[in-house]
């Protein structure tokens, strides 16, 4: 499910690195390509714990760096750009 609310990419970031995450809707969630770890969204609810994030393994850190440059994003782009949500 899509965030309930798109505006919230304009403030969400990392809780671990205060960095910016790429948004990808198809997938249900975000994601630190420094740190590789996922962050969930439940019922369009972006789940930001730290706790809760699940680290990426290297063929699928690949995958999704893959898929954020066909969408046109770099690692340094804000989740709420838009483009990964597309």
């Amino acid at each position: 499910m899509p965030l309930s609310d798109e505006r919230l990419l304009d403030y969400l970031a990392c809780p671990e690195d205060k960095g910016p995450l790429y948004y990808f809707a198809a997938e249900n969630g975000l994601y630190n390509p420094r740190l590789r770890r996922w962050y969930d969204i439940r019922d369009g609810i972006p789940v930001m714990l730290i706790d809760e994030a699940r680290s990426v393994s290297a063929a699928e850190h690949k995958k999704l760096l893959a898929l954020a440059a066909e969408r046109g994003l770099d690692a340094a782009e804000p989740a709420g750009s838009g483009a990964a949500g597309e």
